[in-house]
C-alpha cells in the first residue's frame, strides 16, 4: 500500500532531519547583526550562504540583491502550470545583537540543542523560520513526485529588518515587476502557543513622531522669570495629558477616521482563543489593565489604534535641584494603526492638533518618521483557507486565528505589489525573540516544514482559475 501524502511528507522530512539541522546550525553561527556596523560583512556572508543553499534546494534563479545598506536574497522557481498562483515568501536573515554577558546560558552564535530546543540568536527570529521553507519545498516535491513546485514560488529575504528596514521599500519598488505575486506569505511571526496553533491574519501599522517645543532662547532662573513666561516642559506635559480622554480614546480630532469596527465573525474568532488576562498581566509585568473603555484586551492589542508616549525630556535631569525654566522640551509618540488608517493622515491630524494646543511664545516642530500601513487579510480569502488547512494537516488539530499588535515591513509588500499578506510561523512566546536565550522548539520547527510542504499543493488545487 502506498503512503498517504501526509505520511510521505513526514517520511521525507525524517530522512533529512539531521542534515537540515546541521545546515541551520551553520547559518546560525554567522553573526549577521545588521544594527552593528562591525557585522556588515557578516550580514553579506549570511546572504551569500543563503543564496548557495537556495540553489542547492533547487531554485533555478537565485540572486543577492544589493541595497544602499545591506543585501537581500531573491529566489524564483517557476511552476509548469501557467495558471498556478504566484506566491512570495518573505523573511529576514539579519538578527538582533547578542552577547553571553547579556544573560545567555549558551554562546548566542554557537547553536546548541538542549531538551529538544535549539538555542541561538536567530533560531526563531528569523533564520529558523526562513530555512524551514527549503526543506518544506523539497518534501512537497518528494511527496508529489513533481519536478517543480505546484505554485510559482518566490522568496525575498531581507538583511535589514532588525535595524528598521531602511532600504526595503525602495528595494521592493525597484524590483516590483519581478516580485509580482498573488499572495505574500510572511514567516517572521508566531503562534498563540504550542497547544493552540494559530494563523495570524494581520498586523497594525505604525506612525512615530517627535515633538520639540522651544520657549526662551536659553534656560531662565525660575525665581526671576517663573510664572511670567511660558514653560516648554509644562506645555509638553499638557500635550501628553490631553492625548487621551477619560475613556482612554485618543483625543486628536480625526484620529479615528476610517477605522473599521470588528465584525461579529471577527469577535467570535477572538473569543475562541484561550486568553487568560491574569497570566497575560504577569507576562506584561504589570498590575492592572488599562485602555480604551468598552473594549476587550485582545481588541485593544489587535484591532484598535493606540497612542503611546515613548519618552519625555526637558529641563534639568541631574542629581539635586536646579531651579530653571528650560528653553526646550521634547516628547516622542508612537501610534499603532488599524485597517482603514493611513500614516500620512495621522501625521497631518497630529501636527494640526499640536499647533492648536500651544500658547503664544512657544515655538514647536513636529517631525514624523516614515510610517507603516496596517495589513489585514480577508477571512474568506482562498489563500488564508489554504494556509489554515496546511497548518491543520501538520498539527492534526483545528487552527485558530490571531492578529499581531506590532508592525513590520511586510506591509510594504502589500502596498507596492497589491497582494494580500498572510502569516505562516511556528514560533511561540517563550522563544525569547530579541532577548537572551532565544530558541526554537524542534518539534514545532518541523511542523512548520510540514505546513510549508502541504501549502503549495493546497494553494494550487484550490486557487480560483479563469474560465
Amino acid at each position: 500500500m502506498s503512503e498517504t501524502p501526509d505520511n510521505a511528507v513526514r517520511t521525507y522530512i525524517g530522512t533529512q532531519r539531521d542534515a537540515f539541522l546541521g545546515d541551520l546550525a551553520e547559518w546560525l553561527r554567522i553573526p549577521s547583526v545588521s544594527a552593528q556596523p562591525e557585522h556588515a560583512a557578516d550580514v553579506r556572508r549570511s546572504a551569500d550562504w543563503l543564496a548557495t543553499k537556495l540553489k542547492e534546494t533547487g531554485f533555478p534563479t537565485v540572486e543577492v540583491w544589493p541595497t544602499d545598506g545591506l543585501p537581500a536574497v531573491f529566489a524564483h522557481w517557476q511552476c509548469e502550470d501557467p495558471e498556478a498562483p504566484t506566491v512570495l515568501v518573505y523573511g529576514h536573515h539579519d538578527v538582533q545583537p547578542a552577547a553571553l554577558a547579556d544573560g545567555w546560558h549558551t554562546e548566542p552564535f554557537a547553536p546548541e540543542i538542549i531538551d529538544g530546543k535549539l538555542y541561538a540568536r536567530g533560531a526563531a527570529d528569523d533564520k529558523g523560520q526562513v530555512f524551514f521553507h527549503t526543506l518544506g519545498v523539497r518534501a512537497h516535491l518528494a511527496a508529489t513526485g513533481r519536478s517543480t513546485p505546484a505554485v510559482h514560488l518566490k522568496m525575498l529575504i531581507e538583511g535589514e529588518e532588525e535595524s528598521g528596514s531602511e532600504h526595503f521599500r525602495a528595494l521592493v519598488e525597484e524590483h516590483a515587476e519581478r516580485l509580482a505575486a498573488d499572495v505574500v506569505i510572511v514567516s517572521d511571526t508566531g503562534m498563540w502557543s504550542a497547544e493552540t496553533p494559530t494563523v495570524c491574519t494581520g498586523m497594525r501599522g505604525l506612525a512615530e513622531c517627535e515633538i520639540t517645543l522651544h520657549g526662551p532662547d536659553e534656560d531662565l532662573h525660575s525665581g526671576s522669570f517663573g510664572g511670567a513666561v511660558p514653560n516648554p516642559a509644562t506645555e509638553v506635559a499638557r500635550l501628553v495629558a490631553a492625548l487621551h480622554d477619560e475613556d482612554g480614546r485618543v483625543a486628536v480630532p480625526g484620529f479615528y477616521d476610517g477605522v473599521r469596527e470588528l465584525t461579529d465573525r471577527e469577535r467570535e474568532l477572538f473569543a475562541q482563543l484561550p486568553f487568560d488576562e491574569t497570566a497575560w498581566l504577569r507576562t506584561a509585568k504589570s498590575r492592572a489593565l488599562r485602555g480604551e473603555s468598552g473594549r476587550t484586551t485582545l481588541e485593544r492589542l489587535w484591532a484598535r489604534p493606540t497612542a503611546e508616549v515613548n519618552g519625555i525630556a526637558g529641563g534639568y535631569q541631574g542629581p539635586g535641584g536646579k531651579t530653571i525654566i528650560p528653553s526646550s522640551a521634547t516628547v516622542k509618540l508612537s501610534f499603532r494603526l488599524v485597517d482603514g488608517q493611513e500614516p500620512e493622515h495621522i501625521a497631518r491630524v497630529v501636527t494640526d492638533w499640536v499647533a492648536t494646543r500651544l500658547p503664544e511664545g512657544i515655538r514647536h516642530r513636529t517631525t514624523f518618521h516614515p510610517g507603516t500601513r496596517p495589513c489585514l487579510a480577508p477571512l474568506d480569502h482562498p489563500a488564508l483557507r489554504s494556509l489554515a488547512r496546511a497548518m491543520g494537516r501538520a498539527f492534526g488539530k483545528e487552527i485558530l486565528f490571531t492578529r499581531e499588535g506590532g508592525s513590520g515591513p511586510a506591509a510594504d509588500l502589500q502596498d507596492v505589489l497589491g497582494a494580500p499578506v498572510l502569516f505562516l510561523g511556528i514560533s511561540v512566546p517563550s522563544d525569547a525573540w530579541h532577548a537572551p536565550n532565544e530558541k526554537v522548539e524542534l518539534d514545532l520547527l518541523f511542523k512548520g516544514v510540514e505546513a510549508g510542504a502541504h501549502l503549495w499543493s493546497d494553494l494550487a488545487e484550490n486557487w480560483p482559475r479563469a474560465h
